[in-house]
This record gives structure tokens, C-alpha cells and sequence, in this order.
């Protein structure tokens, strides 16, 4: 008999768990970055299929700006819970506070570039060798350019030019002292077969992902939601407006999309006619042509 031929998705998960397996082969101490994204937590639905009945083999780290959203605190806390793993909270307070970085100048300063110096000390501090990110070659231009294994020198950085082949899904994982490696799952999945998967497997999402009333305000084509680390410029005003967001970062920098969408396959529907991608909304990203390989080759995520 012929056998069932399974779905596009599926087979995306194959070999997203295929990755997985590999990375906690080659690797003594592996993390898995968690942001409470859907991309995160899919990386960890994924995890817990890849090793089970064991529990998941990897430390979740999540980087804490200070400017997240309550609902990504919440949802990341019971989750934890519910999956019994571990969690390592790096904060860029901290990192403030101990004069590791400084505090951007303006009425709204975005945290997503002090991000860095935070994430590379949790890591020295994990002495983790690989960190599993959630990235996708459709997220931004930048991500197109990463390995499945995407090797890090000893001060973190990335050179997108100096990468090893990664022929007949052989991965390269050897590396010297203080060197690691970020690892990324995802990457022949898109915003699509994301939220595609979800629906499949029933996977709970944060209550920011689903059309909801909120407060917000336009700014240079961003809708900005209400929130204590955002402040008013000299003519603006908060107005209500039916939003959802459609990736979830700092409040000061990601952009709402105006939304119907309640449901799962509404929002499978409207992502099929986006002609934005997800990270449009993001404001961080539109500060020079190549903002998001600046912060990656600096050891950004």
C-alpha cells in the first residue's frame, strides 16, 4: 500500500525536529531563546514532540527588556509551567543598572538594540554553546542569509559570509573555546505554515495575536498601542481602534495591524492577503536599510 502522504506543514516539522534533535546530539549545553512569539512557542511545541515522553533538553532564555507586554509575561509563565521546563530571565535592566549599556535618548527609546549585551552575557553566564532561535528566512532580509547552524565567534558576532556548506542536511557544529553557535528550526517555514501548523495542532497563543480593542496611536505609519513606556508626542492622542498584532516585541517599537480577525482561519485568511510582511510594523527595523544585519552580526539574535 501506498503510504499517506503527509501535509506541507508536517513535513516542515519533520525536519524542524530533525534540527532539534541534532543540536541536542552535537551540543553539551543548549538553550532555546523564548520571546512568548508564536515562533517561540511553536519552537517549544516542537521540543517537547522531538524528546518526548523526556522533558524538553533545553534552558528556555528569555531576554526581558522591561518594556513587554503584560499578556507576553503572563502566557510565558504558564507555559513554563504547563511544559515543566526551566527558564533563565536575562534583563536589560540589570544590564542598565550595572552600566553595561546605556538608555536611548528620546521620549520613546526602544530597548531591541540594548537587547544584545544582555543576551551575550546570559549566554557566557548559561556557558551555553548553541542558542535555538525561532527565525525565518521570510521575516526580514537579513534572516535569508542564516545556516541552519549559524556559527558565532568569541565575541558573538556573525559574518554572513564566512559560513559553513551544510550539504545532504550534514550540520557543522564544532567550534573553538568561546565560540557558539546559533541553531534555527524554522527557517524553511513562513509566516503561512506558522499559523497554518497552529491551527493544525490546536497550539494556544497569547490573546495580542487575536483582533481586540485597545488604544493606540499613528506614528510614521506604526500603530503604537498605549502603554507606561510610551509617550505622547506634542499633537498626538490615543484613539480605540479594533487591533491585533501580528508579532509581538517591546511596546515602544511593534507596530499593531487594524484587524478582524478572531480566529484562527481569520487569521490564516488575512495573512494569505497580507503584502506587508510581519516585521512592516516594527519601527526599530525601519531605522536604515540594514538595521537588522547591524544587530545580527553585533550578536543580536
Amino acid at each position: 500500500m501506498t503510504p499517506p502522504q503527509r501535509s506541507h506543514v508536517h513535513q516542515l516539522e519533520s525536519e524542524s525536529i530533525f534540527v532539534m534533535r541534532e543540536v541536542a546530539a552535537q551540543f553539551e549545553r543548549p538553550v532555546l531563546l523564548f520571546s512568548g512569539g508564536k515562533d517561540s512557542i511553536l519552537m517549544v511545541h516542537l521540543a517537547r514532540k522531538a524528546f518526548s515522553p523526556a522533558r524538553i533538553p533545553f534552558t528556555l532564555v528569555h531576554i526581558d527588556t522591561g518594556h513587554n507586554f503584560p499578556e507576553t509575561l503572563e502566557f510565558r509563565d504558564r507555559l513554563v509551567d504547563e511544559v515543566d521546563a526551566s527558564l533563565h530571565v536575562g534583563s536589560v535592566q540589570a544590564s542598565l543598572d550595572a552600566g553595561r549599556v546605556k538608555e536611548e535618548d528620546g521620549p520613546n527609546p526602544s530597548r531591541n538594540g540594548l537587547q544584545t549585551v544582555t543576551l551575550l552575557d546570559t549566554l557566557e553566564e548559561l556557558k551555553a554553546d548553541v542558542a535555538l532561535g525561532g527565525g525565518r528566512r521570510d521575516e526580514e532580509k537579513a534572516r535569508a542569509k542564516e545556516r541552519f547552524f549559524s556559527h558565532r565567534d568569541r565575541f558573538g558576532q556573525w559574518d554572513p559570509k564566512n559560513q559553513r556548506p551544510e550539504l545532504w542536511n550534514l550540520f557543522n557544529g564544532r567550534r573553538n573555546p568561546g565560540e557558539h553557535f546559533r541553531a534555527f528550526p524554522l527557517s524553511n517555514w513562513t509566516e503561512m505554515d506558522v499559523w497554518q501548523y497552529i491551527a493544525d495542532e490546536d497550539i494556544p497563543m497569547p490573546s495580542l495575536y487575536f483582533a481586540h480593542e485597545r488604544s493606540v496611536v499613528e506614528r510614521d505609519g506604526v500603530l503604537l498601542a498605549e502603554s507606561e513606556h510610551n509617550t505622547l508626542l506634542p499633537g498626538e492622542a490615543y484613539e480605540k481602534r479594533t487591533i491585533r498584532f501580528r508579532t509581538i516585541g517591546d511596546a515602544t517599537c511593534t507596530g499593531a495591524v487594524e484587524s478582524d480577525a478572531a480566529t484562527l482561519e481569520d487569521i490564516i485568511a488575512e495573512v494569505a492577503a497580507a503584502r506587508q510582511t510581519e516585521r512592516g510594523g516594527r519601527s526599530d527595523d525601519k531605522r536604515s536599510e540594514a538595521a537588522m544585519e547591524d544587530r545580527k552580526r553585533q550578536g543580536y539574535f
